[in-house]
């Protein structure tokens, strides 16, 4: 699932994975009577639920690679060689197996999901693994959340095993865009995490649409589902926030902070609490600490560009957003950002080159839409 102008809150999206697990939660953090019912219902068993075009793609598209290849060979071909699934990754939404399969795109957590139950209804093994990797940022308005990831291995099940194959048959599927991950050491993950960050995703998406009501629910099955899952209690922590429920915000960022000292999110969204609550001393405090932990913070020298850009000085500009695509090169904003700064300093190609960048980096189809059309746009002017 912010901090800046004046101040944001952080929250943890798994649209891969999430922070090391604190110990088990206490269940008296929620706070039921002061949200309305949810909007939406929460059916955890649609998750994984297969669809009816789901289990024909699986018995009429995927048949013939099944008896010629076996079922594990079919499904990783479907995905990465003939890409008959024709899957593309995008973050906007966390979406159930079945919702990704219609979509045809999705962030990882999403595809994952899909993969998986894909996987199961072939009578394949799955294993869920998050990755040992640091965590991207993105921002929506002033809610700044970071991404880490998961990836699943899938395995030939015992049967297919006593015709043949081995468990040495296997294939660890990966949506990260960048090839990266593969080369990166994982740890193995139940599908109670699995389940609870999908949980928590719809939580920190419901956030940055406004409503802590929805979000409070999302959460609160998270945590149900996986009591030891931090990033769930961080969230906790900022639907209270932005509820204004500041003493039930402090009691869940101080029960995570107990279990997990140097959680950067917690200390971040309690400094606001504290602020909020009128204790400037105790904000300090741990904004002092949170500095020491972590000298420069996500996103931060894309807002400084972003505030030069509105005063009009596009050298500070240009500066702030080449600090911010050195430490952050797969952010699309970032370098559109740039070349926006470029564009201003009447540096067309400097310009042009940034934006293709942004292209190839957009993580959803209205990002790639806009970038597309801005570098088409100085692709005619360059050429005139």
């Amino acid at each position: 699932m912010l901090r800046l102008l004046p101040c944001l809150l952080a929250a943890t999206l798994a649209a891969c994975a999430a922070p090391p697990p604190p110990p088990a939660v206490a269940q008296n953090l929620f706070l039921d009577a002061r949200f309305a019912p949810p909007a939406q219902a929460i059916d955890e068993a649609a998750v994984f639920a297969l669809s009816e075009p789901m289990r024909h793609y699986l018995s009429a598209d995927l048949a013939a690679g099944i008896r010629r290849d076996g079922a594990l060979q079919a499904l990783v071909d479907a995905l990465y060689r003939d890409r008959s699934l024709r899957i593309d990754y995008d973050n906007t939404r966390t979406y159930t197996a079945a919702e990704a399969f219609a979509a045809r795109h999705g962030n990882c957590l999403s595809l994952v999901i899909m993969t998986a139950a894909l996987g199961r209804a072939l009578g394949l093994q799955v294993q869920f693994q998050a990755v040992d990797v640091d965590g991207s940022w993105s921002h929506s308005g002033d809610l700044l959340v970071q991404s880490d990831h998961v990836n699943l291995v899938l395995a030939q099940a015992d049967i297919d095993r006593r015709q043949g194959y081995f468990a040495a048959d296997s294939y660890t599927v990966d949506f990260l865009p960048s090839r990266q991950a593969q080369r990166l050491a994982s740890h193995v993950i139940p599908e109670a995490r699995v389940l609870a960050m999908y949980l928590n995703n719809r939580a920190a998406e419901a956030l940055a649409s406004g409503d802590a009501e929805q979000a409070y629910w999302w959460v609160r099955a998270a945590l149900v589902r996986d009591p030891g899952y931090g990033a769930a209690v961080n969230t906790l922590g900022v639907v209270y926030l932005r509820h204004g429920d500041l003493d039930a915000a402090r009691t869940a960022l101080k029960t995570l902070l107990a279990l997990d000292a140097d959680n950067r999110h917690a200390l971040n969204n309690l400094a606001i609490v504290y602020e909020r609550q009128g204790l400037p001393a105790l904000a300090k405090a741990l904004r002092a600490r949170l500095a020491s932990l972590d000298p420069e913070r996500p996103y931060q020298y894309f807002f400084e560009g972003r505030a030069a850009m509105a005063r009009g000085d596009y050298r500070a500009a240009r500066a702030s957003f080449e600090r911010e695509v050195r430490r952050a090169d797969y952010c699309g904003e970032c370098h559109f950002w740039l070349g926006l700064a470029e564009l201003h300093l009447g540096e067309l190609e400097q310009a042009r080159r940034e934006i293709a960048v942004a292209l190839q980096n957009s993580t959803n189809a209205d990002e790639y839409a806009l970038y597309a059309g801005k570098l088409k746009h100085l692709q005619q002017r360059f050429v005139n």
